[in-house]
């Protein structure tokens, strides 16, 4: 086992999942899953940069930060027969 192994702790998170749904008032809402971060957005491009800003924020010690984020997004639709 070299020292890089030894010195890196086994609990880093090598990606994200967020669940995007579409806000009742308008835009997008990200949650991420497991992890206590929230945004949200007018549109996906701007959440795309919100949530990545979020995650930032969230990690403060870039080699803590996750090197995938997900969007998982949901998208409810109802209609009649």
């Amino acid at each position: 086992m070299t020292a890089q192994q030894v010195n890196q702790p086994s609990s880093l998170i090598k990606e994200i999942i967020f669940l995007v749904e579409e806000d009742v008032e308008g835009g997008y809402c990200a949650q991420a899953l497991g992890e206590s971060i929230f945004t949200q957005a007018d549109d996906l491009e701007s959440l795309r940069l919100m949530v990545r800003d979020a995650v930032e924020c969230h990690f403060l010690n870039p080699e803590e930060r996750p090197r995938v984020i997900r969007l998982h997004i949901v998208r409810d639709e109802v209609f009649t027969l």
